[in-house]
């Protein structure tokens, strides 16, 4: 049974089509078809707190696009669930009645929690060992959120109110580095053995650079030579060097930062980029309901 999952971010929405699939005992999430639009609505709303008539317009043909897109790959189900930006939107409410009336399509707006328990059911589709404990660090536009699980239970969880969208926009209070840092030291008890994992396509992208291979780990190391490299660059040398696309060129090294900076507190060497995200969580939600 194929399912479509629209995961409208802070910078980006995106259209996952996929089903979930059993190979030696062994159940995952297929990839089907993946859609990709910049549609920033990061960008408005950390700056004037609200969705333009301009970008809802461009908002709903995306939605139009992405039922389109839906139907020609035979979808049974489609679920469309919104983040931070459209969570801090004054008109939120407004632009999800507009798309339903013009799309048909349910907008959930989801919280930080809900968004996290999303991605973590596909998380415990991955082989590793999940009695040891392990951290999920999770970077968009708008948030980050940083998981910590022990004996397979998730122990603590919290939502920072900063992304890349956010730092680009200088909207991120000085305060929340600190904030940060005071929660780890409170939950996290750093002496022990985590395994890291970070989530959010733009350390999939950072992998992808990196060379490396399906779920190796990522030097902290060399993750910090690829950030400065790419920071002395402006955008279109940054587009040039490395083939990146303008809407992620301006954001990988805020994104970059707040990895590095948690895993500096985390006093960690290496991390794990399992290269999935809500839409992936969305589907897997989906198929365990219809079962």
């Amino acid at each position: 049974m194929k399912y479509g999952a629209i995961d409208i971010g802070t910078n980006a929405a995106r259209l996952l089509v996929g089903e979930v699939t059993t190979e030696n005992g062994h159940s995952f999430v297929k990839k089907i078809s993946y859609t990709r639009i910049p549609l920033r609505l990061g960008e408005e709303v950390f700056e004037d707190g609200k969705i333009s008539h301009k970008k809802a317009k461009n908002f709903s043909k995306t939605m139009k696009a992405f039922r389109l897109i839906a139907e020609i790959f035979d979808v049974e189900e489609l679920r469309a669930c919104a983040t931070s930006a459209m969570r801090e939107a004054s008109n939120g409410k407004e632009i999800q009645k507009q798309i339903a009336e013009e799309t048909g399509i349910e907008i959930e707006v989801i919280s930080g929690n809900e968004e996290a328990d999303l991605i973590f059911g596909t998380f415990f589709l991955m082989d590793f060992d999940k009695r040891m404990p392990f951290i999920v660090i999770d970077v968009g536009g708008g948030s980050t959120e940083v998981s910590v699980f022990e004996k397979g239970e998730r122990v603590a969880s919290k939502s920072f109110q900063i992304g890349t969208i956010r730092l680009l926009k200088g909207k991120a209070k000085e305060s929340i580095w600190k904030d940060i840092h005071d929660w780890l030291a409170n939950h996290v008890d750093i002496t022990a053995v985590h395994q890291i994992f970070a989530t959010g396509g733009n350390i999939n992208k950072v992998h992808k650079m990196l060379g490396a291979q399906h779920m190796e780990s990522i030097s902290v190391k060399k993750m910090k030579m690829l950030r400065d490299e790419i920071a002395i660059l402006n955008l279109e040398q940054r587009v040039e060097k490395f083939q990146l696309k303008p809407d992620r060129a301006d954001v990988i090294v805020p994104a970059m930062d707040i990895y590095l900076y948690i895993m500096q507190e985390l006093k960690c060497k290496n991390i794990i980029v399992p290269k999935i995200g809500l839409s992936d969580g969305m589907i897997y939600d989906m198929h365990l309901k219809r079962k």
